[in-house]
């Protein structure tokens, strides 16, 4: 039992973090769209509206990844974790589904109608088609994180005398308190993937010099939507998530902190430290005193319940995961904070485009919110464990008894072959787009 919930959960893992790579563009680039196609309408700028479509064709690529690899994972509910959709379905199969009617479809349908029907539809509307798509893909987003705070913190439930979870309040799902912190956090984050690509697709033109027009347009809206973003995500967002975690699941946040013992007249927080879980203690740390008390309750001296305060069947599965994934998202979304707040700086001073240094850092930054926004669900889901639904349904209750471990392995390792072709193959692609550039007269 114990190999195969190890390889269902693998499984589970490797699809889910190489599926929500694209997601997490298309859901901040969806805005960005729109804000070049508003800037197109209120300025008459040709070059706002070349710059929507040429984003829209990478949007495009990456939602069409994004539903191919989307697909299997959501069958994974029914062929490695049956039991937990049998059990939980009447209430997770709600969003899932609203998910799959409402927003896809609308982002799909409209995507569509953008690409292609500019001349059919004029100019209003085709921004009303990419409006549309932000929608679609928010909603989306939404619908997604309800289900995930459900599981997180379950709210508006009954348990039947046969175990089944059933929905006796249809609006807890939407009013719960986990929600609308992860919810706001997840695509402030992902807004922080698309700027850093739009500004990282920037310098590379500024610094090619070719599409010198794009290149400083595509620096300057990524440097702004950038720093705002990285800032929202946090505060108020992550702080708002942290105070969530303290709350509904303690021993969560002390495992992500690496507290082992309560300490005394308030809590440090620890910048650096490699955790010893076997001897209960961080090794090599460096901390400064009591701010995680003050960050957490407003007080200096308020105690945060170390991991010694909890029975160790509840201590989440994989601690030393969990603190690292919870480090190193915050400490790459501090680096997003500075990166972008220079830049700014520079804009304003109108040295930017002339900042080469700069530049090649952003442009070798584009694949670090993608480690952020993956160490954050990390975060999240490892929290989480070794519970399914908190503290009501335990991981290997929901994994399927009849499926081998031998044939989830196979399939998994079919997945990696599958998926490292994909990716190939979705670099080529872009690459293409990207080396044509939005006008490919312009130089």
């Amino acid at each position: 039992m114990e190999e195969m919930l190890f390889y269902d959960r693998m499984q589970f893992a490797f699809t889910v973090t190489f599926h929500y790579l694209f997601p997490q563009l298309t859901m901040g680039l969806s805005l960005l769209i729109v804000y070049f196609k508003w800037k197109f309408l209120k300025t008459n700028n040709e070059e706002y509206n070349d710059a929507a479509k040429f984003w829209m064709r990478i949007f495009a690529l990456n939602f069409a990844m994004g539903v191919v690899t989307g697909i299997p994972m959501e069958f994974q509910f029914g062929t490695n974790w049956a039991k937990f959709s049998e059990l939980t379905g009447g209430i997770i199969g709600q969003t899932l589904a609203m998910e799959g009617m409402f927003s896809f479809f609308l982002e799909s349908s409209f995507l569509g109608l953008f690409l292609f029907g500019e001349k059919l539809l004029g100019h209003k509307l085709h921004f009303l088609t990419g409006f549309l798509v932000f929608l679609g893909s928010w909603m989306s987003g939404f619908l997604i994180i309800a289900t995930h705070s459900w599981m997180q913190n379950p709210v508006g439930y009954e348990i039947l005398a046969n175990g089944k979870f059933v929905l006796n309040n249809f609006g807890a799902l939407f009013t719960n308190p986990w929600l609308w912190p992860s919810y706001l956090h997840n695509q402030a984050a992902s807004i922080v993937t698309s700027s850093f690509v739009v500004t990282g697709i920037g310098a590379f033109y500024i610094l090619s010099k070719k599409n010198l027009a794009f290149g400083k347009m595509f620096v300057k809206t990524g440097v702004i939507f950038g720093l705002i973003s990285s800032m929202i995500v946090a505060m108020p967002t992550g702080d708002l998530l942290a105070k969530n975690v303290v709350k509904h699941q303690p021993v969560t946040f002390a495992a992500m902190e690496g507290i082992f013992h309560t300490e005394e007249g308030g809590s440090e927080i620890v910048l650096i430290g490699q955790p010893d879980v076997q001897n209960k203690k961080l090794d090599n740390k460096i901390a400064v005193p009591n701010i995680l008390s003050f960050l957490t309750y407003g007080n200096w001296d308020q105690e945060v319940k170390g991991l010694n305060e909890f029975p160790e069947e509840n201590y989440p599965t994989n601690i030393s995961g969990l603190y690292y994934g919870y480090h190193i998202m915050v400490g790459l979304g501090t680096i997003f904070i500075g990166m972008m707040f220079l830049a700014l700086v520079q804009l304003f001073r109108k040295k930017l485009f002339e900042t080469k240094w700069l530049l090649w850092a952003f442009m070798f930054a584009m694949p670090f919110p993608y480690i952020a926004n993956t160490t954050g669900w990390y975060t999240a889901e490892l929290g989480r464990q070794p519970w399914l639904v908190y503290n009501l349904m335990r991981t290997n209750a929901g994994a399927s008894p009849t499926v081998s471990s031998g044939n989830t392995l196979f399939t998994f390792l079919g997945f990696i072959g599958l998926y490292l072709l994909l990716g190939m193959l979705f670099l080529i692609l872009a690459g293409k787009i990207i080396r044509k550039g939005p006008h490919p007269q312009t130089h």
